[in-house]
């Protein structure tokens, strides 16, 4: 039997490789009825001609117009779904204040089933539109909840990787919000592997369950334990917070006498599916856990700019060999949208190269050689991702999904012109990372699936 195929037609640009950018002009992306890739023509192949004339018959060939182009679909690598009421409140206040008096009665609001829909149905809309089709997402202690965040992802088309919050020592969490005991925190966790992998048996895309310590200054030995045997029985993957800020880092020393990276390597956390948020802390010896181990490091620079007492050094550890891609860390980090974390990832690059403080002598004030380009922070959002997650995805060639967003440099609301003069491809791509908006974000694919588009003069 003969598989279905779609055709798209359209000039792209992605990363194969990180930091080193393609572009493709007037390519054909043969795309089969399982949402893959199957095979990219290009106009100097001698079969473009007849595949381009047999495209044309089919009923749902997709052509760009000009100055239109994919983009693969961007990766958000840390997303806290139940704070985006949150989304922009309290960031200038200090961290305990944030937490204590809005994020935790917040997210324990998330009991009431009905309103974690209503918010996760806007979230996920909002995601999608902003042209992220894979998140990695934190959701509430609350098992209906958190699954309800799962099926939600289904049914809007996004890929999902979803993670019931476990939060269960006493001392460290308050009683209003918390797990009940370590014991009910990995029996619900178990469960909750188990009703998402049934759900994502239909779900084309794909929606994954992800063990979820929120971070180990929450967490009890027994909890950190018993999820750590999860991961290894289920094979599923692990999210958290790693070395994010001075106070965490230094509490988790404290507590176990070793650092963060060591204390989730030992409980079997750390994994080639395993994803930490921020990593600020982290020194050369646990980037070479992480490389032994697989784990990726979810960067996360705005609400690194807020929270996370430091710069992180995206290069410094890219250079090691980590795996990286970006999150928005709402409500962390005020933006729903990877295009403005693209931007600060270059911003706060080019911070902690420069230094802040002008009272240091120049060559005292910085980290030399920190900087990174807006294509490397393009990377990571596209191709870093998909690696973090050790999911084919981000990237744009043969055996990966077809996650794409098409964006418009013409748009009336937003024209996005050079004006005859910065028209190579690579100009053309920086001005999109820092220009466009939702306005430039026509459609959006997800696994071969059109789940989002702006209506004409909308």
């Amino acid at each position: 039997m003969n598989m279905k195929i779609q055709y798209f037609k359209g000039s792209f640009f992605h990363t194969p490789v990180h930091g080193q950018l393609e572009f493709v002009e007037e390519a054909l992306l043969l795309v089969n009825e399982e949402g893959i890739i199957q095979s990219i023509v290009r106009p100097t192949d001698e079969m473009y001609a007849d595949t381009l004339h047999a495209a044309k018959q089919t009923p749902d060939f997709v052509e760009l117009a000009q100055g239109q182009y994919f983009l693969p679909g961007f990766i958000d690598l840390h997303v806290h779904a139940p704070q985006w009421p949150q989304a922009g409140v309290a960031l200038d206040t200090p961290l305990n204040h944030w937490l204590d008096e809005c994020t935790f009665p917040l997210e324990a609001k998330y009991e009431d089933v009905d309103f974690a829909k209503e918010v996760y149905q806007d979230l996920v809309a909002h995601l999608l539109a902003q042209g992220t089709t894979t998140v990695l997402y934190f959701a509430t202690v609350h098992q209906a909840a958190s699954l309800a965040l799962a099926e939600i992802c289904g049914q809007q088309g996004q890929r999902g990787l979803v993670g019931k919050v476990v939060m269960d020592l006493e001392e460290m969490n308050p009683s209003y919000y918390r797990d009940a005991s370590a014991q009910s925190a990995i029996e619900e966790t178990e469960s909750f592997i188990l009703a998402v992998k049934e759900l994502g048996k239909d779900v084309k895309q794909g929606i994954y369950p992800v063990v979820t310590p929120r971070f180990v200054p929450s967490c009890s030995e027994e909890a950190l334990r018993g999820l750590g045997d999860l991961v290894q029985k289920h094979h599923v993957h692990v999210q958290s917070h790693c070395s994010e800020s001075q106070w965490a880092h230094d509490f988790v020393f404290e507590r176990f006498g070793k650092r963060d990276t060591e204390v989730l390597r030992d409980f079997g956390l750390l994994s080639d599916k395993s994803v930490m948020a921020h990593c600020n802390f982290l020194n050369e010896s646990d980037g070479e856990i992480y490389l032994e181990t697989g784990t990726a490091v979810a960067h996360c620079p705005i609400s690194n700019s807020y929270f996370a007492n430091s710069v992180f050094p995206v290069k410094k550890f890219k250079e090691q060999g980590l795996e990286m891609g970006l999150g928005t860390d709402i409500s962390g980090g005020f933006s729903p949208s990877l295009y403005d974390n693209i931007k600060q990832a270059v911003m706060s690059s080019r911070m902690l190269e420069d230094g802040v403080d002008t009272n240091r002598a120049f060559e005292e004030r910085g980290v030399a050689d920190s900087r990174i380009s807006v294509i490397e922070a393009f990377s990571l959002a596209t191709q870093g991702g998909g690696e973090a997650l050790s999911l084919p995805i981000g990237v744009l060639k043969p055996g990966y999904a077809f996650d794409a967003q098409v964006i418009d440099i013409h748009h009336p609301h937003n024209r996005i012109s050079s004006f005859g003069i910065f028209e190579q491809p690579a100009e053309i791509l920086q001005k999109i990372l820092y220009l466009a908006t939702k306005e430039n974000i026509r459609q959006v694919w997800v696994q071969g699936n059109l789940v989002h588009q702006k209506q004409l003069g909308a």
